[in-house]
Order: C-alpha cells, then sequence, then structure tokens
C-alpha cells in the first residue's frame, strides 16, 4: 500500500536523471572556454561554482561542460548566506574548494581567501540605440560625461565607446579592476582598449571595482555621469557616493534613457534622520551582513571601540540575510549597523522596527571629529586607517578627569550627554559593577543594559516559582490535536450542529 503513493528509497538513489542541454550562444560557450582555461592553468582540482537565483537552471549545464573539459571536481553554490553579488568563501571552505567562479552581478568587493574569477555573462543590450539616448541626453559635444555600467554589459562597452568617443572627446569610459592581490580575475571583453586610462596627467580614480580618469585640475564633480542597466543597488550606490553629479541612465530592456530624477537630497536627509536616531541609541546591534569581504573584522572591531568610547553599548549579531521578524526578537537593541558590501549596506529600515544604519553613519554619530558635510562613504574599507575617508577618534587628555559633551537631539528635543572617564577609555574597561544590599547580605551586582531593559518589562518569561508551588503527581494530559482534542466534544453536540433556517 505504501508504494502505490510513494516511491521505494532505493529506486531515488539509482535513477538516473537525463539533462537537456539548453542551446546557447557562442558568447557562453567562449566563457566555459575561458573558465576551464583559468581552472586547469593553475591546475585546481576542486572548484566552487557560485550562481545567483536567476542562473541557478544553468548550473547543471555549466558544471557538466567545465568537469568534462578540465576533469576538475565542481560544486554548485546556490543560495548564498547573504547577498549574491559577494563571493560566498564561507561556503567554498567548506567544500574545501581550491578556487570559486562567481556568475552573474556582482559588487565586486575585495577577497582575500581563494582564487577567484567573474564571469559576468553577456545580457543582450543595442548598442546602437544605447548611442542614440546618449546623444539625445547630451547634445552638446563638448560635456563631461563618466560612463558607468552594470557588470553584464561590459561585453559591449568598447563598441560603444568607439561611436560616442570620436564625437565626444571628453566622454570618459570606465572599465572593471578587480584586487589581483587575492587572485582575482575577470573576462574582459578584447574590445576595450586600456591604454587610453593611463594618461601621466590625468589622475586615476578606483572605486566599487571601476577604474576611471579626470582630467588633470577637476575633480568627479564637474563631470556627469551616464550609467547603463536597471535601476537597482548598484545605481543607488553611485548616485549616494557622487551625489553632487547629474546622473542620466540607459536600461537595455525597455531601450529608453532617462534623466534620473531621484532627489539625492531626500535620500540623504532620511539617511541624516537615522544619524540622529543613533545619536539618541544607548545600546547598539552590530549586523554582520557578510563573511567575504576583506577587512569585515577589522571594521568590526573598530566599531565597537568607537562605539564603547561614546558610551553605548554594543551586541553584535550574525544571523545571515536579515528580514524584519529576526530584528524585532531585540527590543533592547535601539539602532542596528550593517557591516556588508557598499550595495547591500544600503537597507531600507522603513519596514524595521528600529533604524539600521552603515558604518560611515555610526562614526558620525559617534566621533564628533566626523562633520556631515553631504559626503556619503558606503565602502566601510575607506573609514578605515589608510583609508581615503579615514578620521581618527578623539585623543583624550591624560589630566582629565571626566569629558561631557552635550547637545540637543533634534528628534526628541531633549538634552543628551555623552560622558566617558578618560580612564575608562585608556584601560579600555569601564566601572561596571556596584555593592548593593540583597537579603540582609553584600552582593557585587554587574551593570549590564540589556539586563537592566529585562528588568523594566512587564512581562519577563516564564517564572520557576523554586519553594513555592506544591508538589503535585503528574496528570494525564489532553488527547489530540489543538484545533480539536477529544474532550471538548463530549457534551457539547449542539454546538457542532448547523443552524436550520426558520
Amino acid at each position: 500500500m505504501t508504494d502505490a503513493f510513494s516511491s521505494s528509497s532505493e529506486a531515488v538513489f539509482q535513477r538516473t536523471v537525463s539533462v537537456s542541454f539548453i542551446a546557447t550562444g557562442s558568447h557562453a560557450g567562449n566563457q566555459i572556454a575561458e573558465t576551464c582555461q583559468f581552472i586547469t592553468s593553475n591546475q585546481f582540482k576542486k572548484v566552487a561554482l557560485q550562481f545567483p537565483d536567476e542562473l541557478l537552471s544553468y548550473a547543471v549545464r555549466v558544471s557538466a561542460e567545465i568537469e568534462k573539459e578540465t576533469k576538475a571536481k565542481t560544486f554548485i553554490l546556490g543560495d548564498t548566506s547573504y547577498g549574491s553579488c559577494c563571493v560566498d568563501e564561507v561556503a567554498a571552505e567548506h567544500v574545501r574548494a581550491d578556487c570559486i567562479v562567481h556568475y552573474g552581478p556582482s559588487c565586486l568587493s575585495p577577497c582575500r581567501r581563494l582564487p577567484l574569477l567573474y564571469v559576468f555573462g553577456k545580457r543582450p543590450i543595442d548598442v546602437q540605440q544605447c548611442a542614440a539616448a546618449f546623444r539625445e541626453l547630451y547634445p552638446d559635444c563638448q560635456s563631461h560625461v563618466i560612463l558607468l555600467y552594470d557588470v553584464t554589459y561590459s561585453h559591449a562597452i568598447g563598441d560603444l565607446r568607439t561611436l560616442l568617443c570620436d564625437i565626444y572627446p571628453n566622454v570618459v569610459v570606465s572599465l572593471l579592476k578587480t584586487d589581483h592581490s587575492c587572485g582575482a580575475e575577470l573576462i574582459q571583453d578584447s574590445c576595450m582598449d586600456t591604454d587610453h586610462i593611463d594618461s601621466q596627467d590625468d589622475r586615476v580614480i578606483l572605486k566599487f571595482g571601476r577604474q576611471f580618469s579626470v582630467k588633470a585640475g577637476q575633480s568627479v564633480d564637474n563631470y556627469s555621469m551616464f550609467y547603463i542597466g536597471q535601476e537597482g543597488l548598484t545605481l543607488t550606490n553611485f548616485m549616494m557616493t557622487w551625489n553632487h553629479c547629474a546622473f542620466s541612465s540607459f536600461n537595455p530592456e525597455t531601450h529608453t534613457g532617462r534623466v534620473e530624477s531621484v532627489k539625492i537630497n531626500k535620500a540623504l536627509m532620511k539617511r541624516y534622520y537615522a544619524i540622529e536616531r543613533a545619536k539618541d541609541a544607548s545600546v547598539v546591534g552590530i549586523l554582520v551582513g557578510t563573511l567575504g569581504v576583506a577587512n569585515y573584522l577589522t571594521i568590526i572591531e573598530q566599531l565597537k571601540d568607537i562605539i564603547h568610547k561614546a558610551g553605548k553599548k554594543s551586541y553584535m549579531f550574525a544571523m545571515g540575510k536579515i528580514n524584519v521578524p529576526k530584528l524585532a526578537n531585540f527590543l533592547e537593541i535601539d539602532v542596528y549597523v550593517l557591516v556588508a558590501c557598499p550595495e547591500n549596506s544600503l537597507l531600507d529600515s522603513s519596514e524595521f522596527y528600529r533604524p539600521v544604519v552603515t558604518p560611515f553613519e555610526m562614526e558620525l554619530a559617534c566621533n564628533k571629529h566626523r562633520e556631515w558635510t553631504g559626503e556619503y562613504v558606503t565602502d566601510f574599507r575607506d573609514l578605515l586607517p589608510g583609508g581615503s575617508s579615514h578620521v581618527g577618534f578623539p585623543q583624550q587628555d591624560q589630566s582629565a578627569i571626566e569629558e561631557e559633551t552635550t547637545d540637543v537631539s533634534l528628534i526628541t528635543g531633549a538634552l543628551r550627554t555623552c560622558s566617558t572617564t578618560s580612564s575608562e577609555i585608556i584601560n579600555g574597561t569601564s566601572e561596571s559593577s556596584s555593592l548593593i544590599p540583597r537579603n540582609q547580605t553584600l552582593t557585587v551586582a554587574n551593570t549590564n543594559t540589556a539586563a537592566s531593559f529585562l528588568s523594566g518589562r512587564s512581562w519577563q518569561g516564564l517564572e520557576p516559582k523554586l519553594g513555592q508551588t506544591p508538589v503535585v503527581k503528574a496528570v494525564e494530559g489532553r488527547r489530540g490535536i489543538a484545533i480539536a482534542y477529544e474532550e471538548e466534544g463530549v457534551g457539547n453536540k449542539d454546538a457542532t450542529t448547523p443552524l436550520q433556517k426558520s
């Protein structure tokens, strides 16, 4: 009778699955060939293939072709712990892989553990329509424009540059660059010319895996930005970082170009509101949003240090992908700070019970030497010592007993005081214990922020009440399921009969 409803478990293991290979263009075949060249030239034996959700349907075919050509063992990585744009080095190390091949869109954040190859794919784009949209948006041929693009359209940028640079001499085309110190490589289109970016008089800028140059005596703010791709996290990250530049975009799927009408000033004011909430907070939760981006442990330690010096308490959380129910379990936290890649750090926390800020916003709230100037930093590596936006925490005077800073909260209108003794900061400890009378004896009680919050709640969980309740014998409990226990139907037949029409 069981076989009629389910198959045998042994048959599942012995069953052969026929895979229908999907016919793809020559572009995919060339990328598989270059991937195999990367594996064989480095003599890798175990290869981790990381696919985003939208490309998982091609994973079996790609894995079979790579194993056939290279004789290497492949492992398919799906459902990453954090954003699919980041490299999941932890999952690759679980299978002891020698390298990782990352497919699809990427934030190009540097990694440090394993050799890496980026395969972006080649999304279709009409280069002629893109050039026509560019000419319509920038009728002045002397316009200074920096061309940015989604990584999946990098294969067509060489042809687009050929169509534009003869007409627009001041157009700067960005190139994709990875951190070669960690062994990362990417498949570049052969049509791209990399020599034009290395002029001695130009100032080279490398940010978010994009490299471009601006003319001597000018800054990025003097240029407009033209982005090729769909609206998403990548475009938002660019617009927040270069918020003084005018942005336009071309969507290859709809074949339309437009001037980005998103009001950056309004978005920055929302972020400034989150900064004010962080200044009012006394308990901060540090969310670990990545395990693969280089120096993420360093920025976590730096956040712990500045939060402690600002007189606040911090807790660290590692919970995988972040959602509203997960963060709602910790009512003690006043504000969260998310450590993630530049694209995933700009989390819209409007649905969350507590605001979620970036490490840059947390530094603005804790470090009085860092002022709000309109500059916005999404890459936390720029905040580390030696980074382009690093601002040291003010050094405390050895002779000062206590330093107090008082200002007014722009949200509540109340005075807030940040008081921290210099000896506590220098020694890294604080006086967190005191003597209180308890049960006619003296006991040392530690002041804990979470414990203080719990003591003020009306319901603190189940109370054991040891020694206060009588001991009784075990009795038989209810039978059945919660929707209808067996004893509930006894003597209550009238409740189950349907009503009759009169």
